[in-house]
């Protein structure tokens, strides 16, 4: 009979069926996947309707009054409207504050240098935050320094970092705020306004629980107008997308249809389960009950403070017969689907709590991680 680390696991569901725990693309309800059965024209009166149904819908989940803030659709992943924002809204007398503490920090870090906008990186361990007195230093230090980016919701750990700390200092320096909230927005209230956010970006398949294929961005009235000739692309000109978008709805380019009908949906269901309140509660119950019972199981997470309620690290066992794509498969033949580490310098995998799950499915796949490592100890 062969051990557990030399058997080989197919999925008998051939990829339907088994859910996702990721940070997104995210398990969606069977509502929000039938919601794209339908085909739209982007021309159609309707289907514009819709998109300006939603653009009014994100601005009231980030609190903010559509006389002061914009919600601008863009075709693409949550990478291409980071890239839209710190492309299209910074003059060339800009200096950009970086914080970085993981994979999509240093994204913006690349992106700023692809474009050869003036920055500073302020970098951390992918375990720990920004500190505000070092951010506050590297501020009176560097008086040239005009904006601020940062990742709230870290998917490279799963570390939340200080977004309100953060913002207070931002306000006092009158810095242009900019907030990748790709994996917090929709799952966590962000009071946008209040915090001085200027630009707040998120996708559709995160938190709000739609599928992959647009992101959008919550931005400034104010400082969107200054932004207008600044971009330095075409497609991804955030002033000239808000301009066109503002006319009827309609999308400067062909908008992914589908992806927009299954996030009207989803935008429904947030409202049902009792708005972004309610969703922060169930994802944080998932998030403990995972962490108890991996804990249980003999696993260590690898963010020790300030672990968000979306997606945890947790490193590699001491078991050197543990090999993850062995243990991907095992999980995935059995109806879970889990991420691979992205920590640079520790050996770990992800396990995501976001999407249509509930404290059941992380009991179920704790039960089976559980049963997976007794097998390994036993050969």
């Amino acid at each position: 009979m062969k051990s557990i680390a030399e058997k080989t696991y197919v999925a008998t569901n051939q990829g339907i069926n088994y859910k996702l725990l990721t940070p997104g693309p995210l398990t969606t309800s069977q509502t929000v996947k039938e919601a794209m059965l339908v085909d739209h024209c982007t021309w159609d009166e309707d289907y514009k309707r819709i998109t300006r149904k939603i653009r009014q819908q994100l601005l009231e989940l980030a609190e903010v009054s559509a006389a002061d803030y914009t919600a601008v659709l863009l075709q693409g992943s949550g990478s291409f409207a980071v890239e839209s924002v710190l492309s299209s809204v910074l003059a060339p007398a800009d200096k950009l504050l970086i914080c970085a503490n993981g994979a999509y920090g240093k994204r913006m870090v690349k992106m700023a240098t692809r474009y050869q906008i003036p920055h500073v990186v302020y970098e951390v361990a992918e375990n720990e935050t920004f500190e505000a007195p070092v951010i506050q230093k590297m501020l009176q230090q560097d008086p040239a320094i005009t904006a601020l980016t940062m990742v709230h919701s870290e998917t490279t750990s799963g570390i939340l970092n200080p977004l309100e700390e953060i913002a207070t200092l931002v306000q006092t320096h009158q810095l242009l705020f900019i907030v990748d909230a790709m994996s917090s927005f929709g799952g966590i209230e962000i009071p946008v306004a209040k915090l001085g956010i200027d630009y707040l970006i998120s996708s559709a398949n995160k938190c709000i629980q739609g599928v992959p294929g647009f992101a959008f961005v919550i931005a400034r009235r104010s400082a969107l107008a200054k932004s207008a000739g600044n971009a330095r692309t075409v497609s991804l000109d955030l002033h000239e997308q808000e301009r066109v978008m503002a006319i009827d709805g309609k999308w400067r380019f062909t908008s992914p249809t589908h992806t927009v009908i299954a996030f009207e949906q989803a935008l429904q269901e947030l409202a049902a389960e009792g708005g972004i309140s309610a969703r922060q509660q169930r994802y944080q119950k998932n998030n403990e009950r995972l962490y108890h019972l991996m804990t249980a199981a003999g696993f260590e997470r690898y963010v020790k403070k300030n672990q968000g309620p979306f997606i945890t690290s947790f490193k590699y066992p001491a078991n050197e017969k543990f090999d993850f794509q062995q243990f991907y498969q095992y999980l995935k033949a059995n109806g879970y689907a889990i991420y691979p580490g992205k920590v640079s310098a520790v050996d770990c995998f992800r396990i995501g709590n976001i999407g249509e799950l509930y404290p059941s499915d992380m009991e179920q796949v704790a039960a089976l991680i559980k049963t997976y490592m007794e097998e390994l100890q036993n050969d």
